[in-house]
């Protein structure tokens, strides 16, 4: 997981050029954050996270079209990540929810153009919060990166990205209507 959101566009846009070696640059990368991302979602079962993690790669490649060159990549990649999983949970007849932060927003959304309008409207909430928060938000809610790895990224201990996740999580919550000032 090592490149950065503008080396992953950039690798997604050579790589819809024709350049194949971009192309497994890119699908090496995304293969470990999707790795991560099902594997705290469906840990008990490792077979289902690597499952999900082929099904989640072979729709990146049947929809590589569909990618907005104008739009960050992680974003997309993640809504089908988000679809791949809930589709999981329908087939194992398991409730699953799809936590975007611990006050319990839930998105759902419906075909590609609900889809596109959901990211906008996650992405002009986060540019609302200053850029060390925002990139705070955006590993952790969006790309499914650990505690450990955001705190190690962004030189913060544990508990700072906890405390610094919950306050702009609470900032969202109570700028977007979802609570009062003083509710805790």
């Amino acid at each position: 997981m090592g490149a950065s959101e503008p080396e992953l566009r950039a690798l997604m846009i050579a790589s819809l050029e024709g350049d194949a070696r971009a192309y497994r640059a890119l699908l090496g990368d995304v293969r470990l954050r999707l790795s991560s991302f099902f594997a705290r979602r469906v840990g008990h079962s490792e077979g289902d996270a690597e499952d999900l993690v082929q099904e989640t790669l072979i729709a990146i490649h049947t929809r590589r079209e569909t990618y907005d060159r104008r739009q960050p990549f992680t974003p997309w990649l993640f809504a089908i990540a988000r679809y791949k999983l809930a589709d999981h949970f329908r087939r194992v007849g398991r409730r699953g929810t799809l936590p975007l932060d611990e006050t319990a927003f839930e998105v759902a959304v419906e075909g590609g153009a609900a889809a596109a309008d959901a990211r906008r409207d996650v992405e002009t909430a986060l540019a609302a919060l200053p850029e060390r928060t925002r990139g705070l938000l955006k590993m952790l809610k969006i790309e499914g990166a650990s505690v450990a790895e955001a705190a190690e990224r962004f030189e913060m201990s544990e508990g700072a990205v906890k405390v610094a996740t919950h306050r702009a999580l609470k900032s969202l919550s109570l700028r977007f209507g979802r609570g009062e000032p003083g509710d805790d």
